[in-house]
This record gives structure tokens, sequence and C-alpha cells, in this order.
């Protein structure tokens, strides 16, 4: 059996000052081969998570391995077998797309991909001369993505490949991901793109208020859970009390006009459905079922984690003003 590519296991990451760990006892592997998709609000802990593996944060307690080696102590023997592609502008602002990237290629010597060839893969052949600061953000980003891979890493961190680029863009983005994945690349992507988590990500972790929310493969995360069953869409506010009733099960209307019945969607229940509607004159416009999509399972762990943040903030302010006015 191969070692993992990467392993994390109970990594907290506490800043001098701050009242609470920006990273809270997080565990995960991520196997050759690999891609996983570390998602979260801004806050949650994903960024500091992922500088530990690049080597730019120590954890403050908690294991951490990149290819068997210490991001920080061993970062000699690792630098050259990772790729990592950061959120930053002004890369040799003067220089070229093809310049940039013949000259950190000279870095990696014979392990280098060749510059040109992974140029054109990235789709920036007609801006090879470009200085960077006339391209695009599309376009820097994609020299990024590029920059990231001419070592051909072993291990490659991706840091929001897809953002500010055009479609067609994003899709050669995503053919290059899945190359890397069919050659056994680790990726670990963060991202708040959740199309791109659910295309590309074998595993998805998503992160809140330093710990970890949920995580599984995307069919696992977006499996109907008991909130779940059948959802459809008719006219706003019909007598859900009454659908209830006749389907044996509750039944919610989560926005104007659009529903959630929560029970198996086994063809039963879906004819029994119909069947009310059509009996009460009711047209059914929209029916989905057993699927809950990753977006809504975002907003719900993120939304529900805010919530408690928020009540507990309330109930701090309502002790300290009760101790004021009773010392």
């Amino acid at each position: 059996m191969t070692s993992p590519a990467v392993y994390v296991r109970d990594l907290v990451i506490q800043y001098p000052g701050a009242p609470k760990p920006a990273v809270d006892g997080v565990s995960f592997l991520v196997e050759p081969g690999e891609v996983l998709a570390i998602l979260g609000p801004n806050g949650a802990g994903k960024t500091s998570t992922v500088e530990s593996l690049e080597g730019y944060r120590r954890a403050t307690s908690g294991t951490v391995t990149v290819l068997g080696f210490h991001p920080i102590d061993d970062a000699k023997e690792l630098r050259s077998r990772i790729g990592v592609m950061l959120q930053r502008n002004g890369v040799y602002l003067t220089m070229g797309p093809r310049e940039v990237l013949r000259l950190f290629a000279d870095y990696y010597g014979d392990r280098a991909d060749d510059p040109d060839a992974l140029l054109e893969r990235v789709g920036l052949g007609p801006v090879a001369s470009t200085p960077w600061r006339r391209l695009s953000g599309g376009e820097q980003q994609r020299l990024s993505l590029a920059l990231a891979l001419v070592g051909r890493p072993e291990v490659a961190f991706l840091d929001e490949p897809t953002a500010a680029i055009d479609p067609t863009a994003r899709q050669t983005v995503r053919s290059l991901i899945n190359e890397l994945r069919d050659g056994g690349v680790a990726v670990v992507l963060t991202t708040h793109d959740l199309d791109d988590a659910e295309a590309l990500a074998d595993n998805v972790i998503i992160m809140d208020h330093g710990r970890i929310a949920a995580e599984g493969t995307p069919a696992e995360l977006t499996r109907a859970d008991a909130a779940d069953g059948i959802r459809f869409a008719a006219a706003p506010d019909i007598d859900v009390t009454a659908l209830g009733a006749a389907l044996g099960a509750p039944v919610h209307e989560v926005e104007s006009g659009s529903y959630v019945a929560s029970l198996e969607p086994s063809s039963r229940n879906v004819a029994m459905l119909t069947g009310w509607l059509a009996e009460h004159d009711l047209t059914l416009d929209d029916l989905q079922a057993a699927r809950r999509p990753l977006e809504d399972l975002f907003v719900r762990l993120t939304q529900s984690a805010a919530d408690t943040e928020r009540e507990r903030s309330a109930r701090l302010a309502r002790r300290s003003r009760n101790r004021r006015t009773n010392p």
C-alpha cells in the first residue's frame, strides 16, 4: 500500500491574541491520484490549513506531512516535489508568460515540463509575450496555474484555479486537473466554486469556524437526508398541511412556489403527490428527487454555524451587561 500524499492529524493553528484557534483539530488524508476540494466561507480556516501544508505556516499542534516530509523542517527535500498556485499578483510585472515560465522551468532542471507546451495547454500561446501587468485577470490566473505545474509536482496545491476566467478557459483548467489526477498527482483544491468541487473532486471537505463541518465524496454529501425527499415546484401558498396529511409526511414551502416533501422518492409517493395536485387543479412545474445540491448543503451547514456563533455572542453580551448592572 502507498502512503498518503498528504496526512493531517489533529491540526491546530492558533494565532497570538486570537480568542479561538483558526484551525481546531482538523484531520484528513489525500492519496496519490486524488483530488480533494476544501470549501468554506471566508475565515473558515481553509487558507491556514493549506498554508501549513505548503510550509508557510507552522502548526501550533498536530501532525502534518506531505509526501512523508514535514513541510517546514524538510522544506529542502520537499520543495521541488510540490506545486503551489497562489492568489497573488505581481509575478515579474514586465515579463511575459513565455519568459517567466521558462525561468521557472530552469529552477527544476531535467524535472521540468516543457514550458512552451505547457503555455499552449493553458491557452496562453496568443499572449505569450504580453507583460504580466497587461494580462487579464483570467490570463494571470492561468499563468499562475502553469507556474505551479511546470515542475511536474507530485502534490499540487491550487487556490481558486478557475476564478475570473471564461467558460472555455474553465474547461481547459478542469481538463488539466483531471490530467493531474490521471497521472497520479495528489491535488488539494481550495475554491468557492461549488460546480468545480462537484465536477473535479474525489472528496470534499467543508470547513467552518476552524473545524470540518462535513466531508465525503460529492455523491455522499449531496445524497438525500432527512430534510430531503421529493422537491417540486407548483403555485405559491398551496395547503401544505392538507398535502402533508394526504402523503403522510411533512411538506414545507422552502421559498415561494418551491416545496419539499420529506418522504422517500418512490414511484408510489410521486404518484400520490401528482395525484393530489391534479385533484386540486394545481400544475406541477418541476420535480426533483433524492438529491441535495452541494450548494444547498454548504449554505445549510455554514449558515447554521453562523447562527450558532451569533447566538453565543449575544449570550456573552447579555452576561456582560448583567454583570455591569448587577455587580
